[in-house]
């Protein structure tokens, strides 16, 4: 689990960077118009959304409880992967090592 804990947190880090870097340096409206101008900036984007909807699936269900899964969602569909980056490692960092509790979440207490 302590690998785990390592690469999702190297991943909330790596984003963090990356979207600073995106958000100071490029153009989100002119750089976003060009890529859904591309087919494979459309491709691409669908792959995105659609990994961002089955690991939202993974959120609800873990979370057991409305407002957090809403909560979860919409923070993934903004913020992309660094919220499923921060999810995971907080999964992770609240499971006590225990991989049944860091994938059933609430649920692995029924």
């Amino acid at each position: 689990m302590k690998i785990a804990k390592m690469i999702a947190l190297a991943g909330l880090l790596a984003m963090t960077g990356i979207l600073i870097y995106g958000f100071t340096i490029g153009d989100f409206a002119a750089e976003g118009a060009k890529l859904l101008s591309m087919p494979w900036g459309i491709v691409s984007l669908v792959d995105l959304y659609v990994g961002f909807a089955l690991f939202s699936c993974w959120i609800v269900f873990r979370e057991k409880a409305l407002l957090p899964s809403i909560i979860w969602v919409v923070v993934m569909m903004v913020m992309g992967f660094w919220a499923g980056a921060l999810y995971t490692f907080i999964a992770l960092h609240t499971s006590g090592g225990d991989w049944k509790r860091f994938w059933y979440g609430k649920r692995a207490q029924s």
